[in-house]
């Protein structure tokens, strides 16, 4: 059987594979798996990995325990199962992404970490892609015909290739916060080979920012939104938190 292939961009693997490679070993969920390659990767540097996802049918990863799971339903594990959990383009796929992060926190173990990501709406090229366009190219209009030609394209499961919520840095912090996590970094899988090009934007957005006050930007999360992670940040923002509580 041919091995599992990255669903995801190499680049989004690599940097969950670099946070994670000097981090203590233990108990380790990847949801969604898909085929089961970044299991592989987290297999190969000594953690003990359980996968879950919706199609458990195209996973192809052997000796690795993969239930069937919906991140917009409860999960199929007791409290406080594992030491870390990891969602790797998860979120823009479902409906609820609040209750996956619920879910999250119910299944770590206190001081468990959480690794996530999402398409990275916030970086200037997006920003500008939405003033123009009214969408972004990670969640471009889903057309009754768009939609019948993805079902037919993916077999009825649609949901590996659809982005239906435009969630962001604001959004997943949120989420994170509300439900007992302390964001520890924020990462990007690569720098985005023409952001040069924007640098005098950028420049006018930062100088803008700085007429607000020093409360209103903690409070907005003003730097974090303007840093180079972020509006210059690739395609991808990867947070890694910490459950407290």
């Amino acid at each position: 059987m041919q091995g599992p292939v990255a669903l995801a961009h190499e680049a989004i693997h690599e940097t969950v594979e670099n946070i994670l490679k000097n981090a203590g070993r233990g108990t380790l969920l990847d949801v969604p798996a898909g085929e089961g390659a970044l299991a592989l990767r987290l297999k190969n540097l000594g953690f003990d990995v359980a996968c879950c996802d919706l199609y458990t049918e195209i996973f192809k990863l052997p000796e690795t325990e993969i239930k069937r799971g919906n991140l917009d339903a409860a999960l199929p594990y007791d409290d406080a199962s594992f030491d870390y959990v990891v969602c790797v383009e998860g979120l823009e796929h479902i409906e609820n992404p609040a209750n996956a992060i619920r879910e999250f926190a119910r299944i770590l173990r206190e001081n468990g970490t959480l690794i996530v990501s999402v398409p990275n709406i916030m970086n200037i090229e997006e920003r500008l892609k939405w003033l123009f366009n009214g969408y972004t190219s990670h969640f471009k209009p889903l057309s009754a015909e768009t939609l019948d030609g993805i079902r037919r394209e993916f077999g009825g499961m649609e949901e590996i290739a659809l982005h239906v919520n435009p969630i962001g840095y604001s959004e997943v912090r949120f989420l994170l916060e509300k439900n007992g996590f302390r964001l520890e970094d924020t990462f990007l899988d690569k720098p985005k080979r023409n952001s040069w090009a924007y640098r005098p934007l950028v420049g006018l957005i930062r100088l803008a920012a700085r007429f607000a006050s020093p409360s209103k930007r903690k409070s907005r999360w003003t730097d974090e939104l303007n840093s180079d992670a972020v509006l210059l940040g690739g395609n991808t923002l990867i947070f890694r938190a910490v459950k407290k509580i």
